[in-house]
């Protein structure tokens, strides 16, 4: 009898359980750094609630004291012995200079971004990154200077154009005269502005693209454009949708470079090419050194609706991005 097939082999000895540090008593450490984080957690909304409640009491005081719709009226004068003012020439222009900053900067941001992390040479990538974050770091006020003495007078000829050739689109027409210190012109500042912004984030979007995704599409043959069509802009979907909602955050609350170039009038226009119009923030910047206390929460009125709509801007940013986690790369 074979005794190798009437026993059996002892079992292996089990290895010693290593027991993971996280499952444990927390350490001193990670309490701290737990309490620390909840505690910025909170203390950040605190203070927008804070921030809430201040606008919201002092625009109610305006609003409940203002003769005319606050959401209707074009215009702005609660100075007068009938406080009469609105926001419809505000709300019209902040939203218009804003939709015509994102339609210019955000194809342009999406094509310097890829040109940077997937067409450009090393030696060229590098130092043009560089340029693209110091355009971010100017400040608004230069912007302003430099579109009032430079952009203005340059976008003349392209508001002539345009009037020329797209006048019968009714929002390209020009009917009056004057210089090009128009909601147009806000916008493609506003546009030059953003464009920093937007490129740096999707860049770095894009650079995180996992490299196995590339050299798989690259392996079935398929071109360095069809490349990014199937494999970049898909995991970047995400990213880029959060780099152009921050850029609208800017261009929503720009303050100096919009009151430096724009010829503010409460008279709401379709025709983009005529000088008037107004914004939120530059009409706050504009008013409130020579208002009185009233005037001063007609304001913070004002300021109130431009707080609920960025919320409403981010939030929609979040909606959408949550309804596409399949792009965000959390699965990569």
């Amino acid at each position: 009898m074979d005794t190798a097939a009437t026993t059996t082999s002892a079992p292996p000895p089990r290895a010693p359980e290593i027991k993971s540090p996280m499952r444990g008593k927390p350490r001193p450490g990670d309490r701290i750094f737990l309490g620390l984080s909840r505690g910025a957690g909170i203390t950040l909304l605190v203070i927008m609630a804070a921030i809430a409640g201040f606008l919201a009491y002092r625009a109610g005081i305006a609003i409940s004291k203002d003769e005319a719709n606050f959401l209707t009226t074009s215009e702005w004068n609660p100075a007068g012995e009938s406080p009469v003012f609105g926001i419809a020439v505000l709300a019209f222009g902040t939203i218009v200079s804003s939709v015509i900053a994102m339609v210019i900067a955000v194809p342009v941001a999406i094509g310097i971004a890829l040109f940077i992390s997937h067409y450009a040479p090393r030696k060229i990538a590098s130092p043009l990154a560089y340029v693209v974050d110091l355009l971010a770091a100017v400040p608004s006020i230069i912007y302003g200077l430099w579109g009032a003495l430079f952009l203005v007078p340059y976008l003349d000829g392209l508001n002539s154009w345009l009037d020329e050739y797209l006048g019968w689109t009714y929002i390209f027409e020009k009917t009056g005269e004057g210089v090009a210190r128009n909601l147009f012109t806000v916008g493609v500042l506003l546009a030059i502005m953003i464009l920093p912004i937007i490129t740096n984030v999707t860049r770095e979007v894009f650079l995180q693209v996992p490299k196995m995704h590339e050299e798989a599409a690259l392996a079935l043959g398929a071109t360095r454009w069809e490349v990014i069509r199937m494999s970049v802009l898909p995991f970047g979907r995400s990213g880029i949708i959060s780099a152009s909602m921050l850029g609208l955050g800017r261009a929503l609350g720009e303050t100096m470079a919009v009151a430096v170039v724009l010829s503010p009038s409460f008279i709401i226009s379709g025709h983009l090419l005529d000088p008037g119009g107004g914004t939120f923030a530059q009409n706050i910047a504009a008013k409130f050194n020579e208002a009185d206390e009233f005037g001063r929460d007609a304001l913070i009125a004002s300021g109130l609706v431009l707080f609920v709509i960025t919320l409403l801007v981010n939030g929609a940013a979040r909606a959408i991005i949550a309804r596409r986690k399949e792009y965000s790369g959390a699965n990569a």
